[in-house]
């Protein structure tokens, strides 16, 4: 098969059953989602590219090294999603929602990031996530998790995940932190790996985030952030901690667990689970209270996650409902083929789900209606239409029965 006809690398076709696990997950975020006030935004696939380059910054390696951008007939400079985060304020901003506080948005949908793809990771991958803005408390931060573990649970991943939990304190916090990674990173520069001196420079938290072996060794002995908390931050992070205990959710601090984006603050954390591998994170978040005034909002807090889609089919331990068993019509004869199209159109409109099985003897077409699952066939020929009434079949048992035309429907659903 020639290479155009097959999908591009990073990519894959989403068929009818993967399509039904995948709608499984994101209505049943969304109906837990609707008891937290959340509703559902859905915003463009590409943005003016200074949406996420604004806010990713230029050092990082989502828009140094991962973006589809490019520039259109009008010459803009265009941006496939590589998250949302960053659309879904630009939505907030751009629809003057900043008198309507607090919002809460929930979303589903691809993104784009050119990497390597991996097992959980594709180049068109798609996402779930929350956003809620307009709540500084600690309580959106324990609210927001509470909602991501019920969604978790009601997936079957109660046991699966575990909950990484850190704070990056306040403004005062983060400066002072930052101050003292410097001092420290510093004396060991000469052995840091080329991206992290770069780092270094201009944002050292991610400097944390490295993957070089030699860095890890270096970043093991580097400052804590809480050694440069201050009250009111401790504070913060205190309360939300004593939510999740008083929820019952569990959680593990992990004081390595960073956002290295300056408009990050407080709370950050992820859910990890072990059926992933190497790319063991299934969803994460954090408080974001410096994003909208970056876009050019008023300062307005803001908390939220994302969820990877086709993480959550790796992991997940439910099963997903069966589509419904249909029903399949046989007419035999010319008369009783003009006929069934109007019967299933009718039924249908009730509510049943209905195949047509029009060619091959009955015996092929019973095969058939047992290929798709079907629960009950419709028998009918000339002689039933002269006397309105079908033949209906119970597939799993055997049992045959004739039924008026007038009654079929409400004996199928009975």
């Amino acid at each position: 098969m020639s290479k155009t006809l097959q999908p591009v690398r990073g990519t894959h076709d989403i068929l009818p059953e993967e399509a039904r696990a995948r709608r499984f997950i994101s209505d049943t975020a969304f109906g837990i989602a609707e008891r937290y006030g959340y509703g559902e935004i859905s915003t463009p696939v590409f943005e003016f590219s200074e949406v996420f380059h604004r806010t990713l910054g230029d050092t990082s390696d989502v828009v140094s090294k991962e973006t589809y951008t490019f520039e259109d007939r009008g010459g803009e400079s265009l941006t496939l999603r590589p998250e949302f985060t960053a659309g879904v304020v630009r939505a907030f901003l751009s629809n003057g929602l900043q008198q309507n506080l607090p919002c809460r948005f929930g979303y589903c949908g691809p993104a784009f990031r050119y990497e390597r793809p991996q097992k959980g990771r594709m180049r068109q991958f798609h996402q779930i996530g929350m956003e809620c803005l307009g709540v500084a408390e600690p309580l959106a931060d324990i609210e927001t998790i509470a909602l991501a573990w019920d969604i978790l649970c009601a997936l079957g991943l109660k046991d699966s995940v575990v909950l990484e939990l850190n704070s990056l304190g306040d403004n005062e916090s983060r400066a002072a932190y930052r101050a003292a990674l410097v001092e420290y990173f510093t004396q060991h520069q000469a052995k840091l790996s080329q991206d992290s001196k770069l780092r270094l420079q201009k944002n050292p938290l991610r400097i944390l985030d490295s993957k070089d072996e030699g860095d890890r060794a270096i970043i093991a002995n580097a400052p804590q952030m809480q050694d440069s908390f201050t009250p009111a931050a401790k504070e913060f992070f205190a309360k939300v901690t004593a939510g999740l205990s008083a929820l019952a959710i569990p959680f593990r601090h992990n004081q390595r667990l960073v956002r290295g984006l300056d408009y990050y603050t407080h709370t950050v954390f992820e859910f990890t689970c072990d059926k992933l591998g190497a790319q063991s994170t299934v969803l994460a978040g954090g408080r974001y209270d410096g994003l909208v005034e970056m876009m050019g909002g008023q300062p307005t807090a803001g908390i939220g996650w994302a969820a990877g889609i086709e993480r959550l089919l790796i992991a997940m331990a439910v099963e997903v409902p069966a589509p419904a068993r249909p029903v399949a019509l046989v007419p035999l004869g010319e008369a009783a083929e003009q006929a069934s199209v109007k019967l299933a159109h009718d039924l249908r409109l009730a509510g049943i789900s209905i195949t047509q099985e029009a060619s091959g003897n009955m015996g092929k077409r019973l095969k058939k209606a047992d290929k798709v699952n079907a629960r009950a066939a419709i028998i009918f020929g000339d002689d039933e239409l002269a006397k309105g009434v079908v033949q209906v079949k119970d597939l799993t048992t055997g049992e045959q029965r004739e039924v008026a035309l007038a009654q079929v429907a409400s004996q199928l659903k009975n």
